[in-house]
């Protein structure tokens, strides 16, 4: 049977890719996709977007998502094992910003904001107030996970060299 330092490679490995990949998600609607949709009428850009918000919820992206967050989960148990053990604390601080500043966040803030977003009728006539909040608001926390995701893939990254 394989122990957890026959693991720990892979684990800290595949945690950077699943880490680094989501930062990438994000920087893209961080830098450039909300910009883009900003530009758009209120009642399109409120249509382009639940159109997002639909499409984003399928095997492949919520495999790397909630797989990474998996992930991260059983790198913190790990770097707690092992909190003696040289890189623990780089293992510790990937799976927690993960966790915390990407995963919770996701759920906290960015999932109640789609939620509401896709019960507004794009022609409503407050459509423009609406989306204008939605805009900056979701933006700001996209703005928080990408950061972190980014964070944790560093810190699984520095992790591998332990």
């Amino acid at each position: 049977m394989a122990t957890i330092d026959e693991w720990l490679f892979p684990l800290k490995l595949v945690s950077a890719l699943g880490c680094g990949l989501i930062a990438g998600v994000f920087f893209a609607f961080s830098s450039f996709v909300m910009k883009a949709l900003a530009r758009l009428p209120p009642g399109e850009g409120v249509a382009a977007m639940q159109s997002i918000n639909r499409t984003v919820l399928n095997p492949v992206f919520l495999g790397v998502f909630v797989g990474t967050a998996a992930l991260c989960a059983v790198a913190v148990a790990c770097s707690l094992l092992r909190w003696s053990k040289p890189g623990s604390g780089y293992l510790l601080a990937g799976g927690l910003l993960y966790l915390l500043g990407c995963f919770l966040v996701t759920m906290a803030f960015n999932v109640p904001k789609n939620e509401a977003l896709d019960l507004i009728a794009p022609g409503n006539p407050n459509a423009a107030t609406l989306w204008a909040t939605y805009l900056a608001s979701w933006t700001a926390w996209n703005h928080v996970r990408m950061a972190a995701s980014l964070a944790a893939a560093a810190a699984f990254s520095i992790a591998l060299r332990y």
